[in-house]
């Protein structure tokens, strides 16, 4: 049904936006891996069998610049409480967050002995899962204007703070430097700077400690291959991965265990197999594979080697988990936006909403010492 957009608000509806309710049927899938040859392994221990999502949450879709954007959207019953959107990237989905969504709407002490909560906004990405796949030349900073688009207009906040994680960094800082006046606080995993050299570090005076030095080798041991594939041979790899469910899950699980914390699934991290398995099967559900591996042909600028700072004096807050294969030091960071806090985890990874929750959303809620707006 429509929903005018005072409901969800007590503003003027600017836009509207529509209930959306998850219907994927499994059968095709659960079929086609039935009949799958596979050499003869040891099962895989502790997959469990559950392909459900959770439906705790409000999901509505609403159409901005021709697409269908699909959005959970979570509001916090505290009258303060900040608005704020979280960015996944790639292979991620919004599910990436579902483990922080009632902790973040939940008001809770920060530092200073203030309190903060969110109303939490959970987009899909263009072309990822239920929002539709954008036109060829689409761009994260194209994502980032339509999602202001959804946080101002189609949802009537004024200001907000963002979060993002893997591409979801470069949409929330694009957010943060080109939307100044809305985006008042980001919190980020990433920068679209790239991860210095040894010889950079050198040249820049930087000395790293023995965590720093241990990120520093994961970076320079991440396999970069699947980018290449990615980006240059798009349709070769989406093709033959399209309507073949082991063959996603061979390519995008090995992401997640390679990028988590040799300890995910075991607390405080949730990611599990099973859940692995969920974010996997989202995609083959949605038949959103290609679209969404277009990410990487559209932006090949996403990393720069270039250091401007970000056009804002907005506060800008950062999170570096030990297993996370980027890594930027503190002062790098600095460069990239008006740096007031950064923090590392020992524990985590790629995925913090998955890997490590309790961390993301600590992190996340010192916003709330510095929200002005």
């Amino acid at each position: 049904m429509n929903i005018p957009l005072g409901f969800l608000t007590g503003q003027v509806a600017l836009a509207q936006v529509k209930d959306f309710e998850i219907n994927l049927e499994p059968h095709r899938m659960l079929q086609l891996v039935s009949q799958t040859q596979l050499p003869a392994v040891e099962e895989y221990p502790g997959l469990g069998g559950s392909l459900g999502i959770d439906l705790r949450y409000n999901h509505y879709t609403t159409t901005i610049e021709g697409l269908t954007i699909h959005f959970v959207h979570h509001k916090s019953s505290e009258q303060n409480a900040i608005p704020l959107i979280l960015n996944h990237g790639w292979p991620g989905t919004f599910m990436d967050f579902l483990p922080v969504i009632d902790p973040l709407t939940t008001a809770s002490s920060i530092s200073n002995k203030t309190s903060a909560s969110f109303h939490v906004v959970v987009p899909s990405l263009p072309g990822y899962a239920f929002s539709s796949a954008p036109p060829a030349t689409w761009t994260l900073n194209d994502t980032a204007r339509i999602f202001n688009t959804l946080m101002t207009d189609v949802l009537g906040y004024e200001t907000y703070a963002a979060h993002g994680s893997d591409f979801g960094s470069n949409v929330a800082y694009n957010l943060y430097n080109n939307f100044n006046k809305s985006v008042r606080a980001v919190h980020l995993t990433g920068i679209p700077i790239l991860p210095l050299s040894p010889v950079e570090f050198l040249k820049y005076n930087i000395t790293l400690d023995a965590d720093e030095e241990f990120q520093e080798n994961l970076v320079l041991r991440f396999n970069t291959g699947y980018v290449i594939e990615q980006s240059t041979k798009t349709n070769t790899i989406g093709l033959a991965l399209h309507d073949n469910p082991i063959a996603q899950v061979s390519w995008m699980a090995e992401k997640y265990i390679s990028w988590s914390d040799p300890q995910a699934g075991t607390s405080p991290s949730v990611l599990t197999h099973n859940e692995i398995l969920r974010q996997v099967s989202l995609y083959f559900l949605t038949k959103s594979f290609i679209s969404s591996i277009f990410t990487y042909p559209q932006n090949t600028d996403a990393y720069s080697s270039s250091y401007s700072k970000a056009q804002t004096d907005a506060p800008m807050l950062f999170s570096s988990f030990k297993y996370s294969g980027a890594f930027w030091t503190e002062k790098v960071v600095s460069w990239a936006g008006n740096l007031v806090t950064y923090n590392y985890h020992n524990f985590g990874g790629h995925f913090p909403g998955l890997d490590n929750p309790p961390a993301l959303v600590d992190d996340i809620r010192q916003v709330g010492n510095y929200w002005s707006y």
